[in-house]
């Protein structure tokens, strides 16, 4: 079932079915899962969705910078940025935003990724050198007791994306934000019964 309509954004070109790149590699790529969601909570429980996000993806190696619930295409989404690894490097890490629109029996996600390239950790360094490394590491704020992933910090917050506005996750939030503008829900997938875990 194609569920979002309006997913392709400027830049991107088809490289695969459902699957769209740009010059600079970050990956746009849209789902279907024909299997009741796996989210841990209600999109009406805020707290206690977020909070065990936070640690299924501290558990596989990750982060979880964002979660929240938003409307996309007149449909409750949750929208997420997390970041992981880079798989087989010693450094770097990639970015990923998504949203998840969640119905009974099936899911639609839609995903960007951006990883970092060349050097990394340009973002961090300035931040921390900024901030100062006693307010640079913060407890996960949906879940402080969280040990393991990839550390909560300063320098993944939007207020810094304006100065490292090719950063991959600077680029992620753009793609989302721009998502959030053009995507439309299929009116067949709209119609389907409502997500409740």
């Amino acid at each position: 079932m194609r569920a979002l309509l309006g997913v392709d954004l400027p830049g991107f070109r088809p490289v695969d079915h459902d699957v769209w790149a740009n010059d600079g590699g970050d990956i746009l790529s849209l789902h279907f899962f024909g299997l009741p969601p796996d989210l841990p909570a209600s999109l009406d429980d805020g707290p206690a969705l977020r909070a065990a996000l936070t640690r299924r993806t501290a558990e596989a190696g990750g982060g979880l910078i964002e979660a929240s619930v938003k409307t996309l295409g007149a449909l409750p989404a949750l929208r997420q940025i997390l970041k992981l690894p880079l798989p087989g490097q010693p450094s770097g890490q990639a970015f990923i935003g998504s949203f998840t629109i969640p119905r009974a029996d099936c899911s639609t996600v839609v995903k960007i990724q951006a990883a970092e390239r060349g050097t990394t950790g340009m973002r961090e360094a300035m931040v921390m050198a900024e901030v100062g490394p006693a307010d640079y590491f913060r407890p996960h704020p949906y879940a402080p007791e969280v040990q393991g992933g990839l550390p909560f910090h300063a320098a993944d917050h939007a207020q810094w994306d304006a100065r490292f506005p090719d950063h991959p996750l600077s680029r992620v939030r753009r793609g989302l934000a721009a998502l959030a503008e053009g995507v439309e829900v299929a009116p067949e997938f709209a119609r389907l019964p409502a997500f409740a875990p």
